[in-house]
């Protein structure tokens, strides 16, 4: 997870490969600077609005309200360490972004357990919203399991990613314990985000969208309008589903190209290992810019975010005493 500098490419002798390496590495600094100045404050924005609101409005709150929720709390936390990924790697020397360091790996970590968060919510919000159209009278799909739901889902990205953690620490220390030699170390921790953050929920997010298609074909005007779920959310859904594995797929596909092998080294080509560098740069930056773009369709395309949005600006600009307009409702409905 780092950016580089022309300064790593020793064998870089001739001035077209030196001149190609500094329109990369530029490219990549606008791009930073540009998150850093748009992305970063927006998506922080967006990010606690989406969380506050919702919290404010509990007794409204549906059952993809909780996805976007969890969504918005693992972006804020992605949103938190872009900025040291993008000022950190090896162009401004940061000692932490040394790998194998113990920052480094902790903040590694925190990237991979949101990351699953939101993969996984966004497949099991396909699925619940599948099991609400099929089955609108029931609660399968409630808020109140809803809950339950997501914190199985932080709980196990938080021990998948400590499983990936052995390895990290095992490359780290691989000198002092014969038992962590044995392992593949970084590329077996690559391979587990891979497969259960990308594959999996692949296949799931699939057969899902496949389930809702036959019923959105099959379905009858009575069936649709006995759902409980607002006719957004399909529209919703769908924008989430796609831009989510938009924005993450080239991340997991370098991923995978690393568990087979370490492609910045064995590139015998410095044309193509500066090229493979600077895509690897921007996969990275798409998968920050997911922290900020999600709460952004959400904003737009939910129709009652707007409405509990005021509700909650009037209760903190009027304070625990209450609105003006409010006490004069109630001393009407009094008389």
């Amino acid at each position: 997870m780092t950016m580089w500098s022309c300064e790593d490419l020793n064998y870089t002798h001739s001035n077209e490969e030196q001149y190609l390496c500094n329109e990369f590495h530029l490219i990549l600094f606008i791009f930073s600077i540009l998150y850093l100045i748009i992305c970063f404050p927006v998506g922080l924005c967006y990010n606690v609005q989406l969380v506050l609101v919702n919290l404010y409005n509990k007794a409204t709150m549906t059952m993809p309200d909780v996805y976007f929720v969890n969504m918005a709390i693992a972006g804020l936390i992605i949103n938190a360490v872009a900025p040291l990924y993008l000022l950190g790697p090896t162009y401004t020397k940061w000692f932490l972004w040394s790998f194998g360091n113990e920052v480094y790996i902790t903040l590694l970590i925190l990237f991979n357990v949101s990351s699953l968060v939101i993969m996984y919510s966004t497949t099991l919000l396909s699925l619940d919203y599948y099991i609400e159209s099929a089955l609108p009278r029931t609660y399968m799909s409630s808020v109140y399991n809803t809950k339950h739901v997501c914190g199985f889902i932080w709980g196990g990205a938080v021990l998948t990613s400590f499983s990936s953690l052995l390895f990290y620490i095992c490359n780290h220390v691989s000198t002092k314990i014969i038992e962590c030699s044995k392992m593949q170390n970084r590329e077996a921790a690559d391979a587990i985000m891979v497969l259960i953050g990308y594959v999996v929920p692949v296949i799931a997010v699939t057969y899902a969208l496949t389930l809702i298609l036959q019923i959105k074909k099959d379905s009858t005007p009575l069936d649709q309008d006995s759902s409980r779920l607002d006719p957004c959310v399909h529209r919703l859904l769908i924008a989430t589903v796609c831009t989510q594995f938009l924005l993450w797929t080239p991340y997991y596909i370098f991923l995978l190209m690393n568990t087979f092998t370490d492609a910045r080294v064995k590139l015998p080509d410095t044309f193509y290992t500066m090229t493979f560098q600077f895509i690897e740069g921007l996969s990275h930056f798409l998968a920050f810019s997911s922290s900020f773009v999600i709460p952004l369709l959400h904003r737009h395309i939910n129709k009652n975010f707007n409405s509990k949005l005021q509700r909650l600006v009037k209760k903190l600009h009027c304070g625990s005493q209450g609105c003006a307009h409010e006490h004069t409702v109630v001393q009407q409905v009094m008389t």
